[in-house]
């Protein structure tokens, strides 16, 4: 998984201000809305999806790439709210933003296992100690969300490494979600930071060898067309004597 919000050269104070006195009014109610009722047919899908997972392995694509998009507008949305970009979120499930992107590759398979263990006991062992964690974490977001909001008021910058913080917060508890609602076997880290993606590497990998046999080819048949050229003189050489 991977959560991008770009961080901005410089902030709109115009922009700040009129999130602040109006944005509970044109951003959040009418977004919040739609998103409670977009996610209800979600949560059915999630539902539903419990039981192809537990009786085949595998969750329908379709449906993984429906929560994905859903995932990305609530991005979006938090996104403007925190005031870690300008601009105004995208509508649905298909808007599309320049500064808040959310990918996730998808999965060949899903353990069937881990399905029931997590319904069973992922309260215990991944909501209770994340919980506990992003408690904490989110208490220092605020305090450095209210920082920076007089920052970009004054100065029109957003601190980088408060924002990278609060960015890190969105996207901690974004993977204890996909875990839990068994979009991804792998269990969450205790970071916010963004971790490496391996996935595309051994195909990088894979391509290079073949590259590399083709160029030993063409040199060993370059010195075969060199030794037919001797061969053809001798040839000739042997014939001047029954000429004469």
């Amino acid at each position: 998984m991977t959560l991008s919000i770009q961080h901005q050269e410089s902030y709109s104070r115009g922009e700040l201000l009129l999130r602040t006195i109006f944005g509970a009014i044109y951003i959040f109610v009418p977004h919040v809305f739609l998103l409670a009722f977009v996610g209800i047919w979600a949560g059915i899908l999630g539902f539903l999806a419990f039981w192809v997972v537990l009786f085949t392995g595998s969750y329908p694509q379709s449906w993984f790439e429906f929560q994905v998009k859903l995932m990305n507008w609530s991005m979006r949305f938090n996104a403007t709210i925190m005031h870690l970009v300008d601009g105004y979120p995208a509508f649905g499930v298909n808007g599309t933003s320049d500064k808040v992107s959310l990918t996730m590759s998808y999965p060949a398979s899903i353990s069937r296992g881990l399905v029931i263990v997590r319904t069973l006991f992922g309260a215990i062992y991944v909501v209770l100690p994340h919980g506990v964690c992003l408690m904490f974490r989110m208490m220092a977001t605020g305090v450095l969300a209210i920082l920076a909001w007089f920052s970009v008021l004054f100065t029109g910058n957003y601190p980088d490494r408060w924002h990278a913080f609060n960015v890190g917060t969105l996207r901690w508890g974004l993977r204890v979600q996909l875990y839990m609602t068994f979009l991804t076997d792998e269990y969450p880290k205790f970071t916010g930071k963004e971790l490496e993606e391996e996935d595309a590497a051994p195909v990088a990998e894979a391509k290079a060898p073949a590259a590399d046999d083709t160029a030993p080819a063409r040199d060993d048949a370059s010195p075969a067309t060199d030794d037919a050229t001797p061969a053809s003189d001798d040839a000739g050489s042997k014939e001047k004597p029954d000429g004469e």
